[in-house]
């Protein structure tokens, strides 16, 4: 499962711009994403992740920007809450 990529599907809490590009500013330095989409009008952020990070590294990372994530996938598949 670590051999290949992953795409992780968050639906994060986002208000306003601010919010959007704090999330973005943290993907953006998180070493191991390949390629990400945040959507302010979608409540989503899309990641691409290399093979080895993580779905819970990911979700880490972005809950750092203090927005809620209400729920996440991986591959499409909804990952039960924590």
């Amino acid at each position: 499962m670590a051999d290949q990529e992953h795409t992780y599907t968050f639906n994060v809490a986002m208000s306003c711009g601010g919010c959007s590009g704090a999330v973005t500013r943290v993907l953006g330095k998180l070493e191991g994403v390949n390629s990400f989409t945040v959507s302010l009008e979608d409540q989503r952020a899309v990641v691409v992740a290399q093979p080895g990070l993580e779905y819970k590294t990911v979700l880490d990372t972005i809950k750092k920007t203090g927005k809620k994530v209400n729920w996440g996938e991986i591959d499409a598949v909804r990952v039960a809450d924590e």
